[in-house]
Protein backbone atom coordinates (compact mmCIF):
# COMPACT_ATOMS: atom_id res chain seq x y z
CA UNK A 1 0.00 0.00 0.00
CA UNK A 2 1.28 3.45 -0.93
CA UNK A 3 0.04 6.86 0.19
CA UNK A 4 0.35 9.35 -2.65
CA UNK A 5 1.57 12.89 -1.96
CA UNK A 6 1.55 15.32 -4.86
CA UNK A 7 3.31 18.66 -5.22
CA UNK A 8 0.78 21.16 -6.55
CA UNK A 9 0.05 24.83 -7.07
CA UNK A 10 -2.83 25.80 -9.38
CA UNK A 11 -6.38 24.50 -9.46
CA UNK A 12 -6.08 22.96 -12.94
CA UNK A 13 -3.35 20.52 -11.91
CA UNK A 14 -5.10 19.79 -8.62
CA UNK A 15 -8.30 18.82 -10.41
CA UNK A 16 -6.40 16.96 -13.13
CA UNK A 17 -4.77 14.50 -10.76
CA UNK A 18 -7.97 13.89 -8.80
CA UNK A 19 -9.75 13.11 -12.07
CA UNK A 20 -6.97 10.71 -13.08
CA UNK A 21 -7.06 9.10 -9.63
CA UNK A 22 -10.80 8.55 -9.77
CA UNK A 23 -10.57 7.17 -13.31
CA UNK A 24 -7.97 4.60 -12.26
CA UNK A 25 -9.52 3.91 -8.85
CA UNK A 26 -6.95 5.32 -6.45
CA UNK A 27 -6.94 8.23 -4.02
CA UNK A 28 -4.50 11.08 -3.57
CA UNK A 29 -3.51 11.20 0.09
CA UNK A 30 -2.00 14.69 0.36
CA UNK A 31 -1.44 17.73 -1.82
CA UNK A 32 1.64 19.70 -0.80
CA UNK A 33 1.96 23.45 -1.34
CA UNK A 34 -1.63 23.41 -2.71
CA UNK A 35 -1.78 27.22 -2.80
CA UNK A 36 -4.98 27.31 -4.85
CA UNK A 37 -6.71 24.68 -2.77
CA UNK A 38 -9.25 27.23 -1.60
CA UNK A 39 -10.64 27.37 -5.14
CA UNK A 40 -11.45 23.66 -5.25
CA UNK A 41 -11.92 22.83 -1.56
CA UNK A 42 -15.31 21.22 -2.22
CA UNK A 43 -13.80 18.87 -4.81
CA UNK A 44 -10.92 18.03 -2.48
CA UNK A 45 -13.33 17.20 0.34
CA UNK A 46 -15.30 14.96 -1.99
CA UNK A 47 -12.14 13.14 -3.09
CA UNK A 48 -10.90 12.77 0.51
CA UNK A 49 -7.49 14.35 0.04
CA UNK A 50 -5.60 16.29 2.70
CA UNK A 51 -3.58 19.49 2.30
CA UNK A 52 -0.12 20.45 3.52
CA UNK A 53 0.29 24.10 2.62
CA UNK A 54 2.17 27.30 3.40
CA UNK A 55 0.60 29.82 5.75
CA UNK A 56 1.01 33.07 3.82
CA UNK A 57 3.36 32.82 0.83
CA UNK A 58 2.06 34.33 -2.36
CA UNK A 59 3.05 36.17 -5.57
CA UNK A 60 6.72 35.14 -5.51
CA UNK A 61 6.40 33.35 -8.87
CA UNK A 62 3.78 32.98 -11.58
CA UNK A 63 2.01 29.86 -10.30
CA UNK A 64 1.37 31.41 -6.89
CA UNK A 65 -0.05 34.72 -8.08
CA UNK A 66 -3.50 33.69 -6.82
CA UNK A 67 -2.30 32.33 -3.48
CA UNK A 68 -3.93 33.89 -0.42
CA UNK A 69 -3.25 33.67 3.34
CA UNK A 70 -6.85 32.50 3.89
CA UNK A 71 -6.14 29.30 1.96
CA UNK A 72 -5.53 26.99 4.92
CA UNK A 73 -8.51 28.14 7.00
CA UNK A 74 -10.85 27.96 3.97
CA UNK A 75 -9.86 24.34 3.32
CA UNK A 76 -10.15 23.58 7.04
CA UNK A 77 -13.65 25.02 7.14
CA UNK A 78 -14.54 22.82 4.16
CA UNK A 79 -13.72 19.76 6.26
CA UNK A 80 -10.26 19.01 4.84
CA UNK A 81 -7.38 17.87 7.06
CA UNK A 82 -4.97 20.81 6.77
CA UNK A 83 -1.34 21.08 7.86
CA UNK A 84 1.15 23.91 7.61
CA UNK A 85 4.65 23.14 6.40
CA UNK A 86 7.77 24.93 5.24
CA UNK A 87 10.61 23.86 2.96
CA UNK A 88 12.78 26.63 4.39
CA UNK A 89 15.38 25.66 6.98
CA UNK A 90 14.72 28.74 9.09
CA UNK A 91 10.93 28.91 8.93
CA UNK A 92 10.53 25.19 9.63
CA UNK A 93 11.89 25.92 13.12
CA UNK A 94 9.05 28.34 13.76
CA UNK A 95 5.95 26.47 12.63
CA UNK A 96 4.30 27.41 15.92
CA UNK A 97 4.25 31.01 14.67
CA UNK A 98 3.05 29.87 11.25
CA UNK A 99 0.11 28.16 12.95
CA UNK A 100 -0.80 31.45 14.62
CA UNK A 101 -1.39 32.96 11.19
CA UNK A 102 -4.39 30.66 10.75
CA UNK A 103 -5.97 32.46 13.70
CA UNK A 104 -5.04 35.87 12.30
CA UNK A 105 -6.28 35.29 8.76
CA UNK A 106 -8.88 32.57 9.22
CA UNK A 107 -10.38 33.43 12.57
CA UNK A 108 -10.29 29.77 13.57
CA UNK A 109 -9.77 28.60 17.14
CA UNK A 110 -6.27 28.44 18.61
CA UNK A 111 -6.75 24.72 19.23
CA UNK A 112 -7.60 24.03 15.59
CA UNK A 113 -4.71 26.22 14.44
CA UNK A 114 -2.31 24.32 16.70
CA UNK A 115 -3.43 21.07 15.08
CA UNK A 116 -2.15 22.46 11.76
CA UNK A 117 1.39 21.75 13.00
CA UNK A 118 0.80 18.83 15.37
CA UNK A 119 -2.04 16.34 14.96
CA UNK A 120 -3.02 17.07 11.36
CA UNK A 121 0.45 16.43 9.87
CA UNK A 122 0.52 13.16 11.81
CA UNK A 123 -2.84 12.22 10.30
CA UNK A 124 -1.64 12.98 6.78
CA UNK A 125 1.44 10.81 7.40
CA UNK A 126 -0.71 8.07 8.98
CA UNK A 127 1.32 8.11 12.19
CA UNK A 128 -1.27 9.79 14.42
CA UNK A 129 -1.49 6.59 16.46
CA UNK A 130 2.02 7.39 17.69
CA UNK A 131 2.50 11.17 17.56
CA UNK A 132 0.65 14.43 17.02
CA UNK A 133 -1.09 14.74 20.38
CA UNK A 134 -0.63 13.88 24.05
CA UNK A 135 -2.43 10.65 24.76
CA UNK A 136 -1.82 7.46 26.74
CA UNK A 137 -0.07 4.95 24.52
CA UNK A 138 1.48 7.48 22.14
CA UNK A 139 5.17 8.35 21.93
CA UNK A 140 5.94 11.07 24.45
CA UNK A 141 7.22 13.59 21.89
CA UNK A 142 6.44 16.80 23.74
CA UNK A 143 7.54 20.43 23.88
CA UNK A 144 6.86 22.44 27.03
CA UNK A 145 6.55 26.19 26.42
CA UNK A 146 6.81 29.12 28.80
CA UNK A 147 3.84 30.84 27.14
CA UNK A 148 1.12 30.25 24.56
CA UNK A 149 3.08 28.53 21.73
CA UNK A 150 1.23 30.62 19.16
CA UNK A 151 2.91 33.72 20.56
CA UNK A 152 6.10 35.05 19.01
CA UNK A 153 7.39 35.50 22.56
CA UNK A 154 6.99 31.83 23.52
CA UNK A 155 10.17 29.89 24.20
CA UNK A 156 10.64 26.15 24.53
CA UNK A 157 11.45 25.14 28.12
CA UNK A 158 11.83 21.41 27.55
CA UNK A 159 11.81 19.05 24.57
CA UNK A 160 11.12 15.36 25.03
CA UNK A 161 11.41 12.61 22.42
CA UNK A 162 9.86 9.28 23.40
CA UNK A 163 9.88 10.51 26.99
CA UNK A 164 13.59 11.37 27.05
CA UNK A 165 14.53 15.01 27.72
CA UNK A 166 16.69 16.22 24.84
CA UNK A 167 16.55 19.92 25.70
CA UNK A 168 16.16 21.73 29.00
CA UNK A 169 16.33 25.54 28.99
CA UNK A 170 17.86 25.78 32.48
CA UNK A 171 20.52 23.15 31.75
CA UNK A 172 21.21 24.80 28.41
CA UNK A 173 21.78 28.17 30.07
CA UNK A 174 24.16 26.60 32.59
CA UNK A 175 26.02 24.87 29.78
CA UNK A 176 26.35 28.14 27.87
CA UNK A 177 27.96 29.74 30.93
CA UNK A 178 30.36 26.81 31.30
CA UNK A 179 31.29 26.89 27.60
CA UNK A 180 31.88 30.66 27.73
CA UNK A 181 34.17 30.17 30.74
CA UNK A 182 36.10 27.39 29.01
CA UNK A 183 36.41 29.46 25.84
CA UNK A 184 37.79 32.39 27.81
CA UNK A 185 40.35 30.13 29.50
CA UNK A 186 41.47 28.63 26.18
CA UNK A 187 41.84 32.06 24.58
CA UNK A 188 43.90 33.16 27.57
CA UNK A 189 46.20 30.18 27.16
CA UNK A 190 46.59 30.86 23.44
CA UNK A 191 47.48 34.49 24.07
CA UNK A 192 50.05 33.47 26.64
CA UNK A 193 51.67 31.10 24.14
CA UNK A 194 51.66 33.83 21.48
CA UNK A 195 53.28 36.30 23.86
CA UNK A 196 56.00 33.73 24.51
CA UNK A 197 56.80 33.72 20.80
CA UNK A 198 55.28 30.33 20.04
CA UNK A 199 53.97 29.59 16.54
CA UNK A 200 50.27 30.33 16.02
CA UNK A 201 47.77 29.87 13.22
CA UNK A 202 44.39 31.30 12.28
CA UNK A 203 41.39 29.15 13.19
CA UNK A 204 39.91 27.24 10.27
CA UNK A 205 36.17 27.00 9.93
CA UNK A 206 34.53 24.15 8.07
CA UNK A 207 32.34 25.52 5.32
CA UNK A 208 28.67 24.59 5.43
CA UNK A 209 27.62 22.25 2.65
CA UNK A 210 24.33 23.02 0.95
CA UNK A 211 22.56 20.34 -1.03
CA UNK A 212 20.18 21.07 -3.89
CA UNK A 213 18.14 19.00 -6.33
CA UNK A 214 21.05 18.82 -8.77
CA UNK A 215 23.78 18.23 -6.16
CA UNK A 216 26.18 15.44 -7.08
CA UNK A 217 28.72 13.66 -4.89
CA UNK A 218 31.28 11.01 -5.70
Amino acid sequence: ERFISCHSYVQSEILMLMNVAEKFNFRVNTYTHILEGYKVADKMKEHGVGASTFSDWWAYKFEVNDAIPFNGPIMHNAGIVVAYNSDDAEMSRRLNQEAAKAVKYGNISEEDAWKFVTLNPAKLLHIDDKVGSIKVGKDADIVLWNANPLSIYAKAEKTLIEGVVYYDAQKDEAQRVAIAKERSELIGQLLQEKNKGMNTQEPKKKEKTEYHCDSMEE
